[in-house]
């Protein structure tokens, strides 16, 4: 062999030796990647063994503030499902027993065989939320179904038909749930709306797993270890809401064919009593199989029953504003309880425009609430923003009269624990320097003088300013939660919050107000053995007929109730919103509608407001032919 066949024949021997040794070092990280690294061959392998189970807790139930069960548990079951253990079986007899098509199962089974690798040993669910007597069909059969068991879970069931959009709904996560919480994995529920969304990590609890060894035929043998690795699941916190479900139930019942809120707090506290939105619907449709089908049906309804509202609805808060005004006219030194300013039926600076009801002239400050007069307010918003004497520039003085209001819970969300609060709107200087070009004057926004315009509140908003007058300056934040078992609530529904404005010219709003009941605008809230406090609000609306609305608390001393009523096309407030106020009170404190009101109820339960019924026809040709 020569020097030349010799090289050749080494570096033959070196290119083998190294392909041999590279291969090897493939093979070695290979299985060093699927031993250690990877997750899909762990699964393969654990699953061999083990069969691991969510174990899932209880969710907490939730009982109205006299410890009526408003929501609770109800059994519900899962088919679920592991690919690679599933051997032949009846097919049709499969499907006859659960009511499905054998179109739907080759879809479902060919879905779960679509989710890659895993899904051939992790289980799968094949069909979920089946009821108590579909568990108890299929529980005799299930032997015959290998590769197929039953899944524990617990469905929500609803002692009232009321409060839907304070209590919520829960359904299945979203992609955005799971990514926002590793608590969730694909199928969980969770809250969607109302208490349930808001306080939703304090009623879901906690998970538990069970830990289940195989047999070399993937058969369950029974718990690994005896159950040492088992963690159990922690059941969710019950929950006392503030609402008391009776008052409830009544101002759905006379909200009935209306579109509108109720919205009644305890004073002292901040504590929701009710919170009425109509239309509304039963909580129930939102549970089970049907729930997806519900849903849309009831998107689809033109009256909106998924609105609340209450808390959702952006309402010119019209005459009912008028107190906030008066106390911003009073803190500035605008007005005095005994200023005056003269009324032509209507404001006449601007040639009786907006108009008033008709009473005495010159007015001070207690009648103008008692009448509801337009023009004083007029008057009063022209003082403080036109006069120099006080403010330098007319922006300057409407960022102070902005600021007050914004004191008294207007423009921003009060923070209520329920989500989808609107801030409603109140403008600033800006807004108006922009649409007048920086020339303008108290004529140019008259209409926010009496609450309209650009002045817009939801009905929680001005519930809140008669909780404040009835406070006498402060409010806590409104919330519907009373009590968390085991827990504290937060801190901003436990702390008062007072305005900008002394204490001593809320006295001067109680007094207008009570005047309103012993003879102004509000006369029909009258109790013969309480002193109520009330303000009627008559909105226009350019769409159809005027809103009716209406504030009150109760008694004038000592109050244990704010309430609003604000019914959409219900007229003069004095026709619709006060005297289902007078019921919604002597429901409140009587616990039942006096005898001498039963004709009142029957009449404002059959009220019907919606633009189209004949009240609606019969009452705009009235309003129509009286101008």
């Amino acid at each position: 062999m020569n020097d030349k066949q010799k090289y050749i024949y080494d570096n033959r021997r070196y290119i083998i030796a190294g392909t041999v040794i590279i291969l090897l070092l493939i093979f070695v990280i290979r299985l060093l990647f699927l031993q250690i690294m990877s997750d899909d061959s762990k699964k393969w392998a654990d699953s061999n063994a083990f069969q691991r189970r969510t174990l899932y807790p209880s969710r907490g139930v939730i009982y109205d503030r006299n410890g009526k069960l408003l929501v609770y548990n109800q059994p519900s079951y899962d088919m679920m499902v592991i690919m690679r253990e599933v051997q032949p079986f009846d097919t049709l007899d499969f499907c006859r027993t659960l009511g499905i098509t054998r179109e739907s199962f080759d879809a479902r089974i060919a879905s779960i065989k679509n989710m890659g690798r895993g899904s051939s040993y992790v289980p799968q669910e094949f069909m979920n939320q089946l009821s108590v007597n579909e568990y108890g069909v299929l529980q005799e059969k299930l032997y015959k179904f290998p590769g197929f068991y039953i899944r524990n879970r617990a469905l929500r069931e609803y002692g009232y038909v009321n409060a839907a959009n304070v209590l919520g709904n829960v359904g299945e996560v979203s992609r955005k749930d799971i990514e926002n919480d590793d608590y969730y994995v694909q199928r969980d529920y969770s809250g969607k709306s109302g208490v349930e969304r808001s306080y939703e990590k304090i009623l879901r609890g906690e998970k538990g797993v069970e830990i289940l060894l195989r047999d070399v035929h993937g058969r369950i043998k029974g718990k690994y270890e005896d159950g040492k690795h088992d963690v159990a699941p922690v059941s969710g916190k019950n929950i006392t809401l503030s609402i008391d479900v009776d008052l409830q139930a009544y101002g759905e019942k006379i909200m009935q064919d209306k579109q509108g809120a109720i919205v009644m707090i305890e004073p002292s506290t901040g504590e929701i009593l009710c919170l009425v939105s109509s239309p509304s619907y039963d909580p129930s449709l939102l549970i089970g199989r049907q729930r997806g089908q519900n849903h849309l049906m009831l998107e689809r309804d033109p009256q909106r029953p998924l609105l609340d509202r209450s808390i959702m609805g952006s309402y010119s808060p019209g005459s009912t504003f008028k107190p906030a005004q008066a106390l911003i006219f009073l803190q500035e030194g605008v007005i005095t309880k005994d200023k005056t300013y003269t009324c032509a039926g209507g404001y006449p600076y601007l040639g009786g425009r907006p108009k008033c009801h008709p009473h005495f002239s010159p007015i001070s400050l207690i009648p103008s609430l008692a009448t509801s007069c337009n023009a004083y307010y007029c008057w009063g918003l022209r003082d403080m923003l036109d006069s120099r004497s006080r403010y330098k520039t007319i922006q300057e003085a409407f960022e102070v009269w902005k600021n007050h209001i914004v004191s008294m819970g207007y423009g921003y969300p009060l923070g209520v624990d329920l989500p989808g609060e609107s801030r409603g709107y109140i403008p600033n200087s800006k807004v108006y320097d922009k649409v007048y070009n920086n020339r303008w004057n108290s004529s140019s926004i008259i209409s926010i003088s009496i609450g309209q315009g650009e002045i817009n509140a939801t009905p929680l908003q001005i519930c809140n300013l008669a909780a404040t007058i009835a406070n006498r300056g402060y409010y806590v934040v409104p919330h519907v939660v009373r009590e968390i078992q085991d827990t504290p609530l937060e801190e901003q529904y436990r702390t008062k919050k007072y305005t900008s404005v002394q204490q001593e010219y809320y006295e001067y709003m109680v007094e207008g107000m009570r005047a309103a009941v012993t003879g102004g605008t509000c006369r029909g809230l009258a109790l013969p053995d309480i002193n109520v406090c009330g303000k009627t609000g008559t909105v226009q609306n350019p769409h159809g007929r005027d809103h009716s609305a209406c504030i009150s608390f109760a008694p004038m001393d000592n109050p244990k109730v704010a309430i609003v009523v604000y019914v959409e096309n219900g007229g003069f407030g004095a026709t619709v919103a006060v005297p289902m106020a007078k019921l919604m009170l002597e429901k409140y404190f009587y616990g039942e509608v006096s005898d001498a009101s039963k004709w009142l109820e029957t009449q404002m339960i059959n009220w019907n407001t919606r633009p189209g019924s004949m009240n609606y026809i019969k009452k705009e040709k009235e309003e129509e032919n009286a101008e």
